[in-house]
């Protein structure tokens, strides 16, 4: 592949998708690749913009075939990401993003270890509980059995961040999307492929705001998610 691979992951209900649509719209030369799977649209979600949606015996006919370069089964819907976003990405001549789930993110890791992974935490149980209420509102129905069953999967989800080389908390939306973007400049910019136009201090403060999401210039941040969520914290982080 001829780009940088990127790949973020949180728990459902954590803002990925507001931070992944931001980016999306603010950086260039970013392949998207819209998964697919097996669960109903949710409120105004649409075919082939979110993800695509298809039955279940085309996406196990598919996962035969070998078409996917990862799939998940959560909450008893299939997921997955087709092989050809790779070659599609490296086609144009972009870099490609993955929004998996971390069981998605780990088989693409073994695949690929040079991918750069991105893991998103809500900032406590409390917050993220109100953004699922919010959005199950939206979608036109509250189902506190499930909301709890997302709380609980956060949970598990949020022990696999020490596998992640990024961490955001995604507390404030504007200083996500902003620590996301630099995120993607300075691996760009590591890889050679940063704008030329880009001033010398603009480098310097983006090289800065990304190197304080690695994993372990974070914990400082991240320590009172895990508090919050019950997670052990490591006795030695790298």
């Amino acid at each position: 592949m001829a780009g940088i691979l990127f790949i973020i992951s949180a728990p459902s209900g954590s803002g990925k998708s507001t931070l992944v649509n931001q980016l999306r719209s603010d950086v260039s030369g970013l392949d998207f690749s819209i998964s697919y799977t097996t669960r109903e649209p949710r409120g105004s979600e649409q075919q082939g913009r979110e993800y695509h949606y298809i039955d279940r015996s085309t996406f196990e006919r598919m996962k035969r075939d070998n078409e996917f370069l990862e799939s998940a089964d959560v909450f008893d819907n299939l997921y997955g990401t087709a092989r050809h976003a790779l070659t599609d990405a490296a086609k144009h001549g972009n870099d490609l993003l993955l929004d998996i789930d971390v069981q998605g993110a780990d088989q693409v890791r073994r695949q690929m270890p040079e991918s750069v992974n991105i893991f998103v935490m809500p900032p406590t149980p409390e917050v993220l509980a109100m953004r699922l209420r919010n959005r199950s509102r939206a979608e036109g129905s509250i189902s506190e059995e499930k909301i709890q069953l997302r709380l609980k999967k956060a949970r598990v989800e949020i022990e696999n961040y020490n596998e992640y080389g990024y961490i955001l908390v995604n507390d404030v939306l504007d200083h996500a999307v902003e620590e996301l973007e630099a995120i993607v400049a300075s691996e760009r910019f590591q890889r050679g492929q940063q704008s030329r136009s880009a001033s010398g201090e603009d480098i310097k403060r983006l090289l800065a705001i990304a190197d304080r999401c690695r994993r372990g210039n974070a914990m400082e941040r991240v320590i009172p998610v895990l508090t919050a969520f019950g997670v052990a914290e490591p006795a030695r982080t790298r």
